[in-house]
């Protein structure tokens, strides 16, 4: 098979701070992130779902939150990871589509620069990254404003 998928998904609550990251991208916030690393929910689903298509496992495996290596950690260097796993075994990220759901921050003023940072840490082709974001509605822990989640699916092809 020349092809696999995998999707992720993280969430993370909101804390103390002044801003999140998001696709490795810092946007003014009332608030952080409660997170182990820098919290970056977007790259986090991403990991996941690049590592879920070799079925190498998922990004606490490899990025533990008990090691402290790891505290206050750039997600963009999981990210980097994540894609020298899958290139070492003949693998590359065709392409990736990610959602973030929150009521806030706004994403969409954020989206272009988020893909570009995506796509140049993947060495692929800005046009083979999505970012778009959805509220849930004022439903649920996102809606309330208590946290921020993201989904990601990704396909990858052979190198």
């Amino acid at each position: 098979m020349n092809i696999r998928i995998g999707q992720g998904f993280d969430v993370h609550a909101f804390g103390e701070g002044d801003h999140v990251l998001l696709g490795g991208v810092r946007i003014a916030h009332e608030r952080g992130v409660l997170a182990h690393s820098d919290g970056d929910v977007a790259l986090h689903a991403l990991c996941d779902a690049i590592l879920g298509a070799l079925a190498l496992g998922d990004i606490g495996q490899y990025f533990p939150p008990s090691d402290d290596r790891w505290k206050g950690a750039d997600s963009r260097a999981f990210v980097r990871h994540c894609d020298a796993l899958i290139r070492a075994r003949g693998w590359q990220v065709g392409n990736c589509d990610i959602t973030v759901i929150c009521e806030r921050p706004k994403v969409g003023p954020h989206a272009q620069a988020m893909r570009e940072v995506i796509a140049t840490d993947l060495g692929i082709a800005v046009d083979a990254v999505s970012v778009k974001a959805t509220t849930s509605e004022r439903l649920g822990f996102t809606g309330r404003g208590e946290g921020i989640a993201a989904q990601a699916a990704c396909l990858l092809v052979r190198a």
